[in-house]
């Protein structure tokens, strides 16, 4: 796992995937927006917040303090992997923050979409609760944390980086492991 130094590692078990689109992954609260956005902007690739493109009842499900099941997140990775695919063909690197808990919701983003990374964004549940009691005007509340965790499968083929990290060091890990490809436009 990154993050047991500040000097990044190659002893990760994968090796740097030429990559059009990131997803970055992980439980509510552990960060994806926050590293998404600073990646794009490293980057200057698009960035797309997964929680955007939930429809309205998956929200208002959440927000009464009800976990999401399977039935509720199909149409929604459904129109994931649609964007990740468009973005592709039009050649547009794009980011992606998206919970992707479940390695079957990764293979229906990934299916047909080559040259995507998954990164995923790892902590402890103490460190994450105590983010998420400290964020504001969320729709996810601290209380459902529980079941993210209960719901993840960690993923085997991705960059792992560790969350206790400030922000600048884990895109430094996540750029000093894969090889961003930029469209030729």
């Amino acid at each position: 796992m990154l993050g047991d130094s500040n000097e990044p590692t190659a002893s990760l078990g994968i090796t740097a995937l030429e990559s059009k689109f990131f997803i970055i992954m992980g439980v509510s609260g552990c960060g994806k927006t926050t590293v998404g956005r600073a990646l794009s902007a490293k980057l200057d690739w698009e960035f797309y917040d997964g929680d955007n493109f939930h429809p309205p009842e998956n929200i208002a499900k959440m927000a009464a303090g009800y976990p999401l099941d399977d039935a509720d997140r199909a149409p929604w990775l459904v129109n994931l992997h649609d964007l990740i695919s468009s973005c592709l063909r039009a050649d547009r690197n794009g980011i992606l923050a998206c919970s992707a808990l479940k390695a079957a919701y990764r293979q229906v983003l990934l299916q047909g979409n080559p040259g995507v990374q998954v990164i995923y964004l790892k902590g402890n549940y103490d460190l994450i609760l105590s983010r998420m009691t400290s964020r504001a005007g969320h729709y996810m509340k601290a209380e459902m944390l529980k079941s993210q965790f209960e719901t993840l499968e960690e993923p085997d083929n991705c960059l792992e980086v560790d969350i206790s990290l400030p922000v600048d060091e884990i895109i430094s890990q996540i750029l000093f492991h894969t090889r961003p490809m930029h469209d030729q436009q």
